[in-house]
Formats: structure tokens, C-alpha cells, sequence
């Protein structure tokens, strides 16, 4: 039987193959002024793990923007972190995906740009995103290797002895904490420091009474994450992270690093933490070897505090 086929005025009417349904504008607003519940729905959207806390925590830290449609809907959001008068990180550039084609997200982009002008820029791209922010001007640094699991203390080796003494940082280790993070990281973060310590469990490595490296870890997503994580080298590196793995044996761990081997990326994989994912540093304006310490024994970054905040 041959298909019935509808005709007006003795023409045949083939079906369109596309149907505009709906037209719509959308508008800025403050993040500060929406529902957490609201912000919540939109990271859900694209799969991002960030419960309604954590989007607090970082309204609590840092200033952003979100796109709304003529009925409240939240369609997109951008975020920035101030360290200081000339640098800044830049994140949760999210666009729901019925509008990640059609420039949504470069809209928000340049609305933070009006804000922070002339400072220098980072962060961290998913591969989705790596064409918008080339197109902006921002330029590849290095990889971010998210690692997580269901964490277990390695058996398969025996823990070299602690070179110094480690115990649990306190509110009088925020100074020192505060100066290794800037060593390591390339900018003074001191309000980003403190407001960490407030939501999280540090250990320390300590040199007699010196801070040499540390290591702090928080609630978020689906368990836990470590970071920041400071430390002079792999052994220091993975002497702070150890307690961690301990303190969250059995449970969901995660940590963000760009170490892509040596010790402390194979302590990693032996905690049951393997590469689950990676994003890409990118910079605009001063690149990461403008900020990186010099010398061997200088501290460096093994772990951000996340991908968001660097």
C-alpha cells in the first residue's frame, strides 16, 4: 500500500525537515540573586558533580554571572576569582546543551572580560570548550589528569619515612599556608586560603617548626577532594596525600593534578584513583612558566583545589 500523502491545492506538501518551536531572549543576572537549587540543575545538566554546597562555596568565593530565559530559567553560567589586582581564574562556563551551538557561552564570556579587563586569565578547558577559548585568545598550557575512585592505602608498597613531621594544620598554619600556596601556585591566594581552611582537613609536612608542604581536602561532588597540594617533591608530595587516602579508605576521593608520572602520579593509581577524565590549562595574558617558581627545590603545585578555582 502506498503511503497517504496530504496535498493543498492539488500540491503535494512534503514535510519540512526542521520545525522552529520556540524563539526565545535571554538576560544577565547576578549569580548572587538565584536559587542554589536552580544553579544545581543547570551543572546537572551537562554531568558536572557539583551539589547545591559546592556551588555555594564558590559563590562565597568568588563573583559570576547567569544567563536567564523571559521565564527565570537558568540557560548558562560564568564564574571569576580575584587574587589580587592583575590575576584571575575564570570557571563554571556552563551553557545548557540545547544553546552550546549557539555562542551563549562566548556571550558570557564577555561579559566577564568587561569586568576583570587587563588581567591575566586561566583556565581550565573541557574538550568541548577548548574552540571557544582559542577563539578568545586563550592559549594551551598543560594537562589536567582528574583522578578518582574508591580510595584504598597502596599495600603494594612500603611507605618511605616521613621526611619531617606531619600533623593535622590549624588555624595558626594559614600565614605559612598562605605563603607555600603562592610558591607553588605563582599568586597570592590569601582569601581563597582561608576560606579552604574553613571547609576542609590539612595535613602539613613540617621541617622543624617550617611549613615545607601540605595538603588540604574537602567535601565535594560525590565524596571528597584534595587540594590544593603543595610540596617541594614527589616524596613530600605524596607523604601529605597519603593521611588523606587513609582518612577516606573505602570512600569516594578525587584529586586534579598535572603530573602525568613520577611518584606521585603512580601513588595515585595504587590509591585506586585512576585518570577518569582530563581538562586543559589554557592562559590569557602571562603563561604558567611566567608564574613558576625557579629551581629544583621550589615548591610546586601536585594538585589543585579544583578544576574551577586552579
Amino acid at each position: 500500500m502506498s503511503p497517504v500523502r496530504q496535498s493543498f491545492r492539488g500540491k503535494e506538501l512534503k514535510p519540512s525537515e526542521s520545525l522552529k518551536i520556540d524563539a526565545f531572549s535571554m538576560r544577565i543576572a547576578d549569580i548572587e540573586g538565584v536559587e542554589l537549587d536552580r544553579l544545581h540543575a543547570l551543572s546537572l545538566s551537562v554531568g558536572w558533580p557539583h551539589r547545591a554546597e559546592d556551588w555555594q562555596f564558590l559563590r562565597e568565593t568568588g563573583h559570576g554571572f547567569v544567563a536567564l530565559d523571559e521565564i527565570g530559567r537558568v540557560l548558562g553560567s560564568a564564574m571569576w576569582f580575584e587574587h589580587g589586582p592583575d590575576f584571575a581564574t575564570v570557571g563554571m562556563v556552563i551553557t545548557s546543551p540545547r544553546l552550546q551551538t549557539l555562542g551563549a557561552a562566548q556571550w558570557l564570556m564577555q561579559r566577564v572580560f568587561d569586568k576583570i579587563p587587563q588581567r591575566d586569565l586561566r583556565l581550565n578547558a573541557t574538550r568541548a570548550a577548548r574552540r571557544l577559548y582559542l577563539s578568545l585568545d586563550f592559549q594551551p598550557e598543560k594537562t589536567v589528569y582528574q583522578c578518582q575512585g574508591i580510595a584504598r592505602v597502596p599495600t603494594t608498597e612500603s611507605p618511605a619515612e616521613a621526611p619531617g613531621d606531619i600533623r593535622i594544620l590549624d588555624a595558626s598554619d594559614i600565614p605559612a599556608t598562605i605563603a607555600l600556596d603562592a610558591a607553588g601556585f605563582g599568586v597570592k591566594r590569601p582569601a581563597l586560603i582561608e576560606r579552604l581552611f574553613a571547609h576542609s582537613v590539612g595535613y602539613g609536612l613540617f621541617d622543624g617548626n617550617k611549613l615545607t608542604a601540605f595538603a588540604l581536602c574537602r567535601p565535594f561532588g560525590r565524596g571528597h577532594v584534595v587540594g590544593p597540594v603543595v610540596a617541594e617533591s614527589d616524596a613530600d608530595a605524596v607523604a601529605i596525600l597519603r593521611p588523606h587516602v587513609a582518612d577516606h579508605s573505602g570512600t569516594f576521593l578525587r584529586v586534579d593534578t598535572h603530573m602525568d608520572s613520577g611518584e606521585f602520579a603512580a601513588f595515585l593509581s595504587h590509591a585506586a584513583m585512576p585518570v577518569f577524565d582530563t581538562v586543559l590549562t589554557m592562559s590569557l595574558g602571562k603563561r604558567l612558566a611566567d608564574f613558576a617558581a625557579r629551581g629544583e627545590a621550589s615548591p610546586k603545585t601536585y594538585a589543585l583545589a579544583s578544576q574551577t578555582l586552579g
